[in-house]
């Protein structure tokens, strides 16, 4: 017996003793790696939420989310090739214009004016999907920056209103395209109607596109028009089937997220950016994956534990596009919101029953507290970005001596806003930033004790209630 009691006490010795080892051989793995411990209030932590952002989360409303899915699905047949269809039919994808844009003009009117509603009208030639000249038009609405300076700076939020059934050329049959998209742009209108009631130093657009089902046309002409007019959107949010489509006997569905696609590799890079970006290893440090990051961080303040995005590092969905792409495609950051499950049985369907089996795209599949859900995270994004000071220009990595510490340095944040700067880090290997450290106010410049070799860096601006900026990534200064 006591034999036995002696044993199981160097047992229980030894794997202490393990224990103790194993936590002292991971710390000076830590310290060899980092090249020094950061403290607990340096780690990357959840910043405080903004009193008037999270008040005005709360207008969004899912019975005027459902309001705006069935009034879409109502018109029947949204097929962008259905324009020649009166608008006074109440049928077809013109009637569906008129009816947003008359949404956007209400809720102009509800702020006074504060919204500047347009169409982007254009002729789209004969093409794969698009069988002769077609009319399409992009509605949209501008709440212009109350900030002079800022109001320079756009983020804006879509989605299209096209729709199709099994036929992509069918301009006649039901395709009442409720989650594919009525939902997104539910979002956007949703977004518009609560944010016009509130004021942001940058400017914001609601945009709704047509023509995404025939090869994303209404966002390409869009994106192009922005640049040609010198428009700087610096962000932009697609939502495009965030529905969370409601299957009977579906258990593989998840309704507390949403996933957010991003490009890793720019598809505006240029041949010389492309060879820096290799020789980086900046391949997961795009534009639009800090947009995606910052939708995270956004998303961890307002949401919490109950609805969160996921982060899925493509640019889309296995080879396949969306209307965030037209946007990459010009320089621009931009990423894509999806529900967690698609349904295809409910997208790109002629509505009927076979096998008893449902098919179609029908408003009795959306789930429209799940879509509130979305336009919340994306409304706490875009009054966040609003809000926030310009991130800080030309930010420089020193490369022209061999050191093991590494030092940046930035120029102040354009627009005046900023009252202080942010430097973050994390592990090469690590998808978030794991890191961060304030900089005291007035200073564009820091040294940090760890080689850049083995870490990824980036700096913010901060404004006096805590608003930051997207994070500039560094390139190398010699």
């Amino acid at each position: 017996m006591l034999l036995r009691i002696l044993l199981s006490s160097f047992a229980l010795l030894m794997i202490l003793s393990a224990g103790t080892v194993a936590q002292q051989s991971s710390a000076r793995v830590s310290r060899q790696r980092t090249g020094a411990v950061p403290t607990a209030k340096d780690r990357l932590a959840p910043t405080s939420q903004d009193a008037a952002i999270a008040a005005a989360l709360k207008e969004i409303s899912a019975a005027q989310i459902r309001h705006a899915v069935e009034w879409l699905a109502s018109f029947g047949n949204r097929n962008t090739l259905s324009v020649e269809q009166p608008a006074a039919s109440g049928h077809g994808v013109a009637a569906a214009r008129d009816w947003i844009k008359s949404e956007f003009e209400r809720y102009s009117k509800a702020c006074g004016g504060c919204l500047e509603v347009a169409l982007d009208t254009f002729i789209e030639p004969p093409a794969d999907r698009i069988p002769k000249p077609t009319q399409i038009s992009n509605v949209y609405a501008i709440q212009r920056g109350s900030d002079p300076e800022n109001s320079k700076r756009i983020y804006l939020v879509t989605g299209h209103y096209d729709s199709r059934n099994s036929d992509t050329l069918n301009t006649t049959d039901p395709a009442p395209g409720a989650n594919d998209d009525a939902s997104g742009t539910a979002v956007s209108l949703e977004c518009a109607r609560v944010l016009s009631q509130h004021k942001f130093p940058a400017t914001i657009i609601f945009l709704a596109v047509a023509g995404e089902e025939q090869g994303l046309n209404g966002s390409q002409h869009f994106a192009k028009m922005a640049k040609e007019k010198g428009w700087q959107i610096e962000a932009v949010l697609n939502n495009d089937i965030v529905g969370g489509n409601q299957t009977p006997g579906d258990k593989l569905q998840d309704l507390s997220t949403v996933r957010v696609f991003s490009e890793g590799v720019p598809a505006a890079a240029t041949d010389k950016e492309m060879s820096m970006l290799r020789a980086l290893g900046g391949e997961n440090d795009s534009p639009s994956r800090q947009l995606a990051r910052y939708v995270q961080e956004v998303g961890s303040k307002y949401s919490g534990r109950t609805f969160h995005p996921t982060l899925i590092f493509r640019r889309d969905r296995y080879l396949r596009g969306g209307d965030h792409t037209a946007f990459n495609q010009q320089g621009v950051a931009a990423v894509r919101f999806t529900e967690w499950r698609e349904d295809y049985n409910h997208q790109h369907q002629n509505v009927r029953t076979e096998n008893g089996i449902e098919y179609g795209d029908l408003p009795k599949f959306v789930n429209f507290e799940y879509v509130a859900k979305v336009a919340r995270l994306n409304a706490a994004t875009l009054a966040s970005l609003a809000s926030s000071p310009a991130p800080p220009a030309n930010v420089r990595l020193l490369t022209k001596q061999l050191e093991n510490s590494s030092a940046l340095v930035w120029e102040p944040s354009p627009g005046g806003l900023a009252q202080g700067y942010e430097v973050v880090w994390r592990d090469t290997t690590a998808p978030d930033w794991e890191v961060s450290k304030r900089v005291p106010k007035g200073e564009t410049r820091i040294t940090l004790p760890m080689s850049k070799d083995n870490k990824i860096f980036g700096v913010r601006a901060i404004d006096t209630k805590g608003h930051r900026s997207l994070i500039a990534v560094p390139q190398p200064e010699r």
